[in-house]
């Protein structure tokens, strides 16, 4: 007799909430993640009202931020991964927002 691979769900985000510190976010099987704001720099330069503005997108595969045109993958959540934007990247973002304040 053969025992069968446990069936692996698909996480899935249904709710987030970004303090001073920390990124949270629901899932809809019960669980809630936490991850350091630091390990996204977009998240970290926003004000709080961009931080509130956010979408789920992919049926809560992952969140997106309008504002800042930022998207997180909840699987890359899960795995400890922050974001892999480059430096240069990251800093023409930050002169664009300073061009539009």
């Amino acid at each position: 007799m053969t025992a069968s691979a446990p069936r692996i769900k698909e996480a899935l985000a249904q709710h987030v909430r970004v303090s001073g510190e920390s990124l949270i976010v629901e899932l809809v099987d019960g669980r809630t993640v936490w991850a350091s704001i630091r390990w996204y720099p977009r998240l970290v330069c926003a004000a709080p009202e961009e931080r509130d503005k956010w979408r789920l997108i992919g049926r809560g595969e992952g969140i997106h931020w309008p504002d800042l045109d930022e998207d997180i993958r909840v699987d890359a959540l899960l795995a400890g991964r922050g974001s892999a934007e480059s430096r240069s990247s990251l800093s023409q973002w930050l002169k664009g927002r300073k061009r539009s304040v």
